[in-house]
C-alpha cells in the first residue's frame, strides 16, 4: 500500500468532500473511496434490523458480512440498489451513530485499506488521513461553516424536490459534528500534517485547483 499514491480528503458533512474527491479522481485518473458510504450502508442495515443502535456487536457483524458493489450509477447492497436510500439526512445521522462504534470501525478498516491500488487513490472520509492512510503524502482537511453547509444541503434537497428547513439542517449538522468530534475512536480532527482548506467562500473548482497544485508540488 505504501507504494500507492494516496490523497486523503477528510472533513465534516457538507464541506464538499464527495464532489471534490470525484473531480480529483477524474483529473488524476485515480480510484476513489467513499468511506462515508460504507458507514451509511452499515447504518441502513442496523436501522432495518430494528434493534436500535445499542448493539455494537451486531452492528459490526452486519458491517463485516454485507455484500457491497459500487457502480458508476450507484451502490448495490446485498443485491439491492440503495443509492437513494443512503443519501437521506436520516441515513447520514445513522452513519454517524455507527461510526462512533469502535467494533464497526475495526470491521471496516481492512476493507477501506484494500481500496489503495494503482494508479492511485482519492480517499474521502473523516479519518482517512489520521487512521486509514496515515502515510498518505497529501492529506486535506476540507471544512466550511455550519451555516454554509446547511445552505448547500438545503439547495441540494430543493433541487431534488425535497422540502427542508435551513434551521433544522444546521441543527442536525451541528449535532453530527459534535458526535464525530467527540467519539472515542478516530474522532473527526485534521491529521497533524494535513492542509486545512476552508471552502466557505470558495467554489468547488477553486478547491480542486488548490489540491491539484499541492499534489503537483509533492509529486
Amino acid at each position: 500500500m505504501s507504494a500507492v499514491p494516496v490523497i486523503t480528503v477528510d472533513g465534516p458533512s457538507g464541506a464538499g468532500k464527495g464532489t471534490v474527491a470525484k473531480l480529483l479522481a477524474e483529473q488524476l485518473k485515480f480510484k476513489i473511496l467513499d468511506s462515508g458510504a460504507l458507514y451509511r450502508l452499515t447504518g441502513l442495515l442496523v436501522n432495518r434490523a430494528g434493534n436500535g443502535f445499542d448493539n455494537e456487536i451486531e452492528a459490526a457483524e452486519l458491517a463485516s458480512s454485507m455484500q457491497v458493489e459500487f457502480t458508476v450509477d450507484g451502490v448495490i447492497l446485498n443485491g439491492e440498489d440503495v443509492s437513494l436510500a443512503i443519501r437521506t439526512e436520516s441515513a447520514g445521522n445513522d452513519a454517524s451513530k455507527v461510526a462512533a462504534m469502535p467494533a464497526v470501525r475495526a470491521a471496516l478498516l481492512d476493507w477501506q485499506k484494500a481500496f489503495a491500488k494503482m494508479p492511485g487513490l482519492i480517499a474521502d472520509g473523516r479519518d482517512m488521513g489520521t487512521t486509514v492512510f496515515p502515510q498518505a503524502p497529501l492529506k486535506i482537511f476540507l471544512t466550511a461553516s455550519a451555516e454554509e453547509r446547511a445552505q448547500r444541503r438545503h439547495k441540494q434537497l430543493n433541487e431534488k424536490g425535497i422540502s427542508s428547513s435551513i434551521a433544522a439542517l444546521a441543527a442536525e449538522i451541528a449535532e453530527r459534528d459534535e458526535r464525530d468530534r467527540t467519539r472515542a475512536t478516530s474522532p473527526l480532527v485534521p491529521a497533524d500534517d494535513a492542509i486545512v482548506i476552508d471552502s466557505t467562500s470558495l467554489s468547488i473548482d477553486e478547491v480542486v485547483q488548490q489540491i491539484l497544485t499541492l499534489w503537483s508540488d509533492r509529486s
